[in-house]
Order: structure tokens, then C-alpha cells, then sequence
């Protein structure tokens, strides 16, 4: 896919939805940083209905440490994975409160020291907490990629190395959340909704569906 192609579908993107954020429900980098946590392998409304409950009660180190893994697991029993997910939790809330002045760290390599966080969920507390255009590579990112070829790759870090190359700067800092809602919503796995899609013109997909 040439640059100007690309530049046209970010610019479709951006218009389409000027201020993208991510649909995980928080208020401070730290709730963030427990949402994405709990949301690998469970979708973001099921990590939001959990949060609702646990944020009001506890939302900073010292309040869910306090809670311990048992108290934790009874706001987060719904979701997916909840009792490794509730022991790393409970262990970042320690990290950071003995390392780190109950802060979230900014780096990424102080981030991916925590446990249960991986460089996707560390890229997502960079981005959206903390204003950096990093991408953090999910299946819908990773699918899309490679379906449109914006950016093809055979792993997650390819793809993400390779998006950082070829997204204009302009859109560097929306462009993981544009990218995880039209996945999300529009090009999704099985049956993309080709013949509805803004960019449908510009994607290089060769099995476009429905289209009109």
C-alpha cells in the first residue's frame, strides 16, 4: 500500500470519529492500568461492569491491596481468568506502592516488570494514559493490518514496528484506537461489513463481502 493511500484512510478515520479513546472506563492512569489487566481475554463491557463495582469501593494500590487476592476475585469473579488476574494485581498494587510512590510508572520497561503486564498492555497505558503514539497490537489491529495491508506482518511485533514506520505523525496517537474500532465494529473477523466501510475503496483486501 503506497503512503498516500494510507494517509487517505487515517484521514477517513480521523473524520469519521475526531477523538477516539479506548471503551474501558477509568479515571486515573491506575484504574486503567487494573481495566487493561483485566481485560486480556474478556471483552471491555464485561471488564466496565466489574470496575463499576470495584472502583467506587477501591481505585488506588492502597485500597485494592488492601482487599488482598480474595476480597479482589469477589469484584472480578465475572471475568475471565479472574484468579491469576486478581494474584497480579494484588502484586502490582504492592510494586508500586514499594517502588513507585503509588504511581504508574511511564516507561515501558518499568511497566512490563509488572505482573500480568506484557508489552500490548503496556503500550495501551503509554498511549492512552499517557499521551504517547505508541501501538499496541491486538487481534483486531493485527487483522486489520494485514487485511487491508496498511501494514502486513507475520507476528504482532512486526505488524507493530511497521505501523510506527508507515502511519503519517499526524495520526500516530489516535491511530491504535481507530484501528481497534473499526475491527472492532466494521472489519470484523468473519464477515467484514465491506459494503458499509468507509475505506472500502482503499482497502486492498482481496475477498471484500457484501459488497455493494
Amino acid at each position: 500500500m503506497n503512503a498516500s493511500k494510507r494517509y487517505e484512510i487515517f484521514s477517513r478515520l480521523r473524520a469519521a470519529n475526531p477523538h477516539p479513546t479506548t471503551e474501558l472506563e477509568y479515571n486515573s492512569p491506575f484504574e486503567l492500568l487494573v481495566a487493561v489487566t483485566l481485560s486480556a481475554q474478556a471483552t471491555d463491557k464485561g471488564v466496565n461492569i466489574a470496575t463499576r463495582k470495584l472502583f467506587p469501593q477501591a481505585n488506588t494500590p492502597e485500597a485494592i491491596a488492601a482487599l488482598g487476592e480474595d476480597g479482589l476475585r469477589d469484584f472480578i469473579k465475572t471475568i475471565g481468568l479472574f484468579k491469576t488476574k486478581a494474584k497480579n494485581i494484588i502484586a502490582t498494587c504492592q510494586i508500586l506502592i514499594q517502588n513507585h510512590g503509588s504511581e504508574v510508572p511511564r516507561t515501558r520497561e518499568e511497566l512490563e516488570k509488572l505482573p500480568g503486564v506484557g508489552r500490548k498492555t503496556a503500550n495501551v497505558i503509554l498511549n492512552t494514559a499517557f499521551g504517547e503514539p505508541t501501538m499496541a497490537v491486538d487481534t483486531h489491529i493485527f487483522r486489520i493490518s494485514n487485511r487491508t495491508r496498511i501494514a502486513t506482518g507475520k507476528n504482532v511485533m512486526e505488524v507493530e514496528l511497521k505501523l510506527l514506520k508507515v502511519i503519517p505523525k499526524e495520526f500516530r496517537l489516535d491511530a491504535h484506537h481507530w484501528l481497534i474500532l473499526h475491527g472492532r465494529y466494521q472489519c470484523i473477523a468473519r464477515k467484514p461489513k465491506c459494503a458499509t466501510c468507509i475505506i472500502n475503496d482503499l482497502c486492498e483486501y482481496k475477498e471484500k463481502t457484501n459488497v455493494l
